[in-house]
Formats: C-alpha cells, sequence, structure tokens
C-alpha cells in the first residue's frame, strides 16, 4: 500500500514540474516575440529618418544687385528730416541664378540721408534716401544700398540721380520749354530694371511721391535664410 501511494506522489510531483517548464517556455517565446516586435519598430523609426529632406540651403544676394522698391508714403525735403525712416516694398521678384532670393512684396525699410528744405542751403532743396532693412518670409536683414537723391534749383530747375556707386536714374526737367510757370515733370528710368522713378514734384522742394518706383543697389552682399 505505501508503494502505491509513494508511485502516486511520484507521478503527481512529475506532472507538477512538467507544467511550470511549459510556463516558462511560453514565456520566453512571449518575451522574443515583444523584443522582436520592439527592434523592428526601432528600425522603422531610424529607416524614416534617413528619408527626410536636405534643408534648403541659404542664398547670398551679391553686391551689386538692383532692388527696385515701391514707395509706401511720400518724401518731401520740406518736411523730411536725416535720420526718419520710410517704407517700401519689393516691386519685383529678384532672384540669384535660377532662385527667387527676394520675393515680390517683401517688406523694406530706409532712412533719409539728407533733406533740405528751399532756401536753406543757396537757394537749393536736397533730398536723398536708402534702403537700410529687408524683411524676407518673416526674417529681417541689415542692407546698405546706394542712395537716391533729388536737388531742386532756386528757380525750378530739377534733378534726380542715384548716389552712392549706383546708376544714375535721369535727370528730372521743370519748366516748360520757352517759357512760362509751369512745370513739366519728367521720369527717369532705372538701369536694368525698367522702372520709371519720379522725383522733385511740387513746389520748390523735392519730393518722392508715394507709389514712386525707385531702385536701389546693394553695396555688400546679403545672405537670406530659406
Amino acid at each position: 500500500m505505501n508503494k502505491k501511494w509513494a508511485s502516486l506522489a511520484l507521478i503527481a510531483a512529475l506532472g507538477f514540474a512538467a507544467g511550470c517548464g511549459k510556463t516558462d517556455t511560453s514565456t520566453n517565446s512571449t518575451d522574443n516575440t515583444q523584443t522582436g516586435t520592439d527592434q523592428s519598430t526601432t528600425g522603422e523609426k531610424h529607416g524614416s529618418g534617413a528619408t527626410h529632406r536636405a534643408e534648403p540651403k541659404p542664398v547670398t544676394v551679391p553686391e551689386g544687385t538692383e532692388i527696385p522698391v515701391i514707395l509706401t508714403s511720400s518724401i518731401s525735403s520740406k518736411t523730411a528730416r536725416p535720420g526718419d525712416e520710410f517704407e517700401a516694398s519689393v516691386a519685383q521678384d529678384v532672384a540669384v541664378g535660377n532662385e527667387v532670393a527676394i520675393p515680390k512684396g517683401a517688406r523694406v525699410t530706409g532712412t533719409v540721408v539728407d533733406a533740405k528744405k528751399q532756401g536753406t542751403f543757396k537757394g537749393e532743396a536736397n533730398l536723398a534716401i536708402k534702403l537700410t532693412r529687408l524683411e524676407v518670409r518673416g526674417k529681417g536683414y541689415a542692407i546698405d544700398t546706394s542712395s537716391f537723391a533729388g536737388t531742386q534749383k532756386g528757380k525750378g530747375k530739377r534733378t534726380a540721380a542715384v548716389t552712392g556707386g549706383g546708376a544714375a536714374i535721369g535727370a528730372l526737367i521743370g519748366g516748360l520749354a520757352g517759357g512760362g510757370k509751369g512745370a513739366a515733370i519728367g521720369a527717369g528710368v532705372g538701369a536694368g530694371g525698367g522702372l520709371a522713378a519720379s522725383g522733385a514734384t511740387g513746389g520748390k522742394n523735392v519730393e518722392f511721391p508715394s507709389e514712386s518706383n525707385i531702385t536701389f543697389t546693394l553695396k555688400n552682399p546679403v545672405t537670406i535664410e530659406r
């Protein structure tokens, strides 16, 4: 009888040990499956990173590039003072190679370089402006350009020119041929840009009216982020 119970106890012990072994194997199998899944997921993450596009490189607008702009408001030698700021917008795309570096409509800021109303300097009225800042896609850039200047003599003769290294815009003549008190205002054409530049209008002072098209020239390169 004792042998029978001993045999039953041995069989029960072997069965319990076998069951534990199966559980451990199942657990190990599950762990291995999870590890494989994690590795696969990690590989997918690394693989997707390789497909990202490279960031666009900055483009440098070289010295001597022309920037045509449209004035936002009028500037007059009668009221302007050196250091006063004005605003304008780029009149057309400025490209470097096949890329548009400065898009049409980009905001620009400028400053009055010289302003003398009629009678303060040998009867002449003078006005000169230049660009100082450019904004492209929300980012600002300091720039240095040639000046656009206008002069009116004491008896109505008007001239306008780009100074500081830029090309001449042209002459604006006041006074009708053959005499008379009327004024015929001409328009110069900016070299390369083909844009009319208004200047020296009204009374005895120099005025660059609102919406005048004026072309400035970069004196130093500027690098634009893409």
